[in-house]
C-alpha cells in the first residue's frame, strides 16, 4: 500500500527527453519489485527525494556543492522509509539549506534519475533511484550550509550549466526554462 501513491505520481509523470523515458521505466520497475525501495537497507539501491529549488523569479536556482561527491547538485536524500517522496524532498531541502519557507510549485514529480553511488567504506555501489520535485525559495533568505555541503548557492541558469554539466542538471535547467 504504501507505494501507492509513488506509483500513481510515477504514471502521471511526463518524460522530458528519451533519456528521462529510460530512468522513469527504471524507477517503475524498481519500486515494482521492492516493497522495500524506501529503505537505505536495500544496500542494491533505494528510493531518494530530491529538491530542485527556484527562486520566484525562476532565475536562479539553489544548489549544493555535496561533500562526499564534490560535485555541485540539487538538494536531496534518502527517504529513510518515508513513502511520500515530496515530503522527503522538502524535508531534505528544508535540512540542507536552512531555508524554512519552502513552497512545492506542485505536488507533480518534476523529474527522476537513477545514478550510481559509488561505494564507501563498507558500504557497496548502489544505485539512487531519485525522485525530484520543483520547490519554491526566497533566494534573499539566510541559508545554512549543512554537515553534508562545502558550501550553497543560488546561481542563475546558465551558470548552474557552468558548475554543473551532467545531462540530468541541463535537463533540469531546460525544464525550468520551460515552464
Amino acid at each position: 500500500m504504501h507505494r501507492i501513491s509513488l506509483q500513481d505520481k510515477l504514471k502521471q509523470h511526463r518524460p522530458f527527453d528519451a533519456d528521462e523515458a529510460e530512468m522513469l521505466q527504471q524507477i517503475i520497475e524498481f519500486v515494482a519489485e521492492h516493497e522495500d525501495c524506501f529503505e537505505r537497507s536495500l544496500s542494491i539501491g533505494h528510493i531518494t527525494g530530491s529538491a530542485w529549488i527556484i527562486d520566484h523569479q525562476r532565475s536562479h536556482v539553489l544548489l549544493t556543492h555535496h561533500r562526499k561527491l564534490d560535485r555541485w547538485l540539487q538538494l536531496g536524500g534518502h527517504s529513510d522509509g518515508d513513502s511520500d517522496t515530496l515530503a522527503v524532498a522538502l524535508r531534505e531541502g528544508r535540512e540542507e539549506s536552512g531555508l524554512e519557507e519552502l513552497q512545492p510549485v506542485s505536488d507533480a514529480i518534476f523529474d527522476v534519475d537513477v545514478h550510481l553511488i559509488p561505494a564507501r567504506g563498507a558500504e557497496p555501489a548502489h544505485y539512487h533511484y531519485d525522485v525530484r520535485f520543483l520547490l519554491q525559495a526566497d533566494r534573499h533568505s539566510p541559508l545554512t550550509i549543512s554537515s553534508e555541503s562545502k558550501d550553497l548557492a543560488w546561481v542563475t541558469l546558465d551558470e548552474t550549466l557552468q558548475l554543473s554539466p551532467e545531462p540530468t542538471i541541463q535537463r533540469m535547467v531546460a525544464k525550468s526554462r520551460n515552464g
